[in-house]
Order: C-alpha cells, then sequence, then structure tokens
C-alpha cells in the first residue's frame, strides 16, 4: 500500500507552495481584468506580466510553488478541456467538414514536421509548434511540451510558442472575419474556415460571432473538433517519443500516455455519456481556463526574455508559414465543398 502524507508533512507542502501559488493567481487575475478592460488575450498579457516579475520564479520563497503551477495545475487545466468535448457536437457537420478538420490537424503537423529543419529546427521544437497551431494555440503547446524530452531550452521553447501562436491568433482574429466577408462565405463555410484556422478557443470565438451568430456557432464546434485532437495526437507523439527519441538526461521517459491526457479523455466520454451534469461541466470548463491562465503566469515568471529572444528569425518565419498553410488548406477545402 501507498503510505498518504502525515497532517504535518501535508500542513508543511502546503506552506512551501503556498506563497508561489498565491503569486500565480495574482498574476493571473490581473491579466483576466485588464484583458476584460482592453479586448487583449488574457494568456498572452498573463504571459507578459508573469515575466515582467520573472524575479519571482528565483528569488525568496515563491520558487516551489511556481514550479508546481506550471507543471502539475497546467496539466490538471487540460485534462478539465475534457469537459468541452462530446460525440453528440459532431453530428451536426457532417463527415467531409468533419474529415477537413481531422485531415487539417494532421497535415499541419506533417507540414511542420517537415519543414522545420529547413528553418534550422530540431523535431521537439517542430512538433511543439505545428502542434499547437494545428489545434489549439497555447493549451496545446503546454500539453505537448509536458510530453517531450527536456533540456536546458525546454521553456524557452515553449514561451516562444505560446507567444508566437497568441499573437498569431489575435492577428487571425481580426484578419480572418474580413476575409470570410470579402470572398462570401456562407454562414456554414465561413465558420468552418473560422474554426479550422485560428489558434485560440477564445479567438475563434471573438472572430466567429463577429461575423454572424451561425457563423459563431459553427467555428466554435469546429475548434472543439480541433481540440478534441489534443488527446490522440498527445498520445501517438508519447509512442514515438517512447519508440525513437533519447531519454531525458536523467534517464527518464515520458509516461506512454500522460495522467492528464488520461483524465481529458475520461472526462470526454463521461460528457459525451451525459454523465456529467451541465452546471458541474460548466464549472469544470471554467476551472480549467483560470488553472490554464495561472499555469501560464507562471510559466512567465520561470522566463528569461533574453534566451526566449534567442530563438531568432527562423523560429517567427516557421510559425507563421504552419499558420498560413493551415488557413490555406482549410480554405481550399471548404471552396471545394460548398
Amino acid at each position: 500500500m501507498v503510505a498518504l502524507p502525515s497532517a504535518d508533512a501535508l500542513r508543511a507542502r502546503v506552506g512551501t507552495l503556498a506563497p508561489g501559488v498565491l503569486v500565480a493567481v495574482i498574476v493571473a487575475v490581473a491579466a483576466q481584468f485588464l484583458a476584460s478592460h482592453y479586448d487583449t488575450p488574457a494568456m498572452l498579457l498573463a504571459l507578459l506580466l508573469g515575466i515582467a516579475v520573472a524575479f519571482l520564479g528565483s528569488e525568496g520563497k515563491t520558487p516551489p510553488g511556481i514550479a508546481f503551477t506550471a507543471r502539475t495545475l497546467l496539466r490538471l487545466g487540460v485534462a478539465l478541456l475534457g469537459v468541452r468535448i462530446s460525440f453528440s457536437m459532431l453530428a451536426g457537420l457532417g463527415l467531409p467538414l468533419i474529415a477537413l478538420t481531422v485531415g487539417g490537424v494532421l497535415a499541419t503537423i506533417a507540414f511542420g514536421m517537415a519543414v522545420g529543419r529547413f528553418f534550422g529546427h530540431k523535431w521537439r521544437f517542430s512538433l511543439l509548434t505545428a502542434g499547437s497551431v494545428a489545434i489549439c494555440g497555447a493549451s496545446a503547446a503546454m500539453a505537448i511540451s509536458a510530453i517531450l524530452p527536456k533540456d536546458e531550452r525546454s521553456e524557452e521553447r515553449l514561451i516562444f510558442t505560446v507567444m508566437g501562436v497568441t499573437i498569431l491568433s489575435t492577428v487571425a482574429m481580426i484578419a480572418y472575419p474580413v476575409l470570410v466577408q470579402t470572398l462570401g462565405l456562407d454562414d456554414v463555410a465561413g465558420g468552418v474556415f473560422l474554426g479550422g484556422t485560428i489558434h485560440d478557443v477564445a479567438q475563434v470565438v471573438g472572430a466567429g460571432y463577429s461575423v454572424s451568430e451561425p457563423t459563431g456557432d459553427t467555428a466554435t464546434l469546429v475548434k472543439l473538433i480541433r481540440v478534441a485532437m489534443l488527446a490522440p495526437v498527445v498520445l501517438v507523439a508519447s509512442l514515438a517519443i517512447r519508440r525513437w527519441a533519447e531519454p531525458d538526461p536523467d534517464g527518464t521517459r515520458p509516461p506512454l500516455l500522460p495522467g492528464f491526457v488520461v483524465a481529458f479523455l475520461v472526462l470526454a466520454a463521461a460528457n459525451s455519456l451525459g454523465l456529467i451534469p451541465a452546471p458541474i461541466a460548466s464549472f469544470a470548463s471554467d476551472a480549467s481556463r483560470w488553472l490554464l491562465l495561472t499555469a501560464i503566469a507562471a510559466v512567465g515568471m520561470k522566463t528569461d526574455l533574453r534566451s526566449v529572444m534567442s530563438v531568432g528569425g527562423a523560429a517567427i518565419a516557421l510559425i507563421i508559414a504552419e499558420t498560413i498553410f493551415i488557413a490555406a488548406l482549410v480554405l481550399a477545402g471548404v471552396k471545394l465543398m460548398t
């Protein structure tokens, strides 16, 4: 049997972690407040505010709690994303559009892995950026980062990717609705394009409903299909990494299927079967958003911005190329089907 920690040990653990967790929560709340008043992505603000107080990640009593938030609370937030998924949401789109959405995810990841070497980057960075562009932006970046073998530049790559996809997603939220109207796409076609190409969920919602309510509904649905791809992509990537990649410097390998991905799948299945009451699902979805926001604030606090900027212009070019690729692919598919 596994021995449970004593009450004294538990209190000591909480006392060690509390200062760092608390400051991460404060940064997340500040980011959400600013986002609601200045129409700026909360994830980006949390990251930038975290970077602004990065000294807290290495000084005083806060580093243990910040590290806990950036790792454990992040994984809990990804797991709770499962309550947003249900099989019934697929029924309204039809197989061709579902196939286009899923195919766009897989093709973008393949594209990123294939062209990454031409931009001077190895497979870790290519998978991280392509997966985040293809699936769900910052959330996917954090989930994929959790299964990648670690090295001295792991956190730099994660921070750069989160910043990159969030900024590009914001640009797309503004530019893509104009493109939808210019091309004369109807509600369904426009929703599929917006939901199938913009990186983050919040920006998809903003872009979709700025065109029309039916477009927003379709865009949100398509985006959730991309979110549902997170678990199978992480599973396949984990299998490949265990089979071919070198282990971490300490000799460990990522688990076959990380616990947070198992939890994601269990919650998605339970929600699909109607086992999760709507109020609980809504609460869990909100909790997921806050956990991820707090986690990205903590990741920012652990970051040396100078190191992140050293990733270079080739990294920027790669993530832009992946963004253009998925936009062109989905737009071509939508035009062929309508």
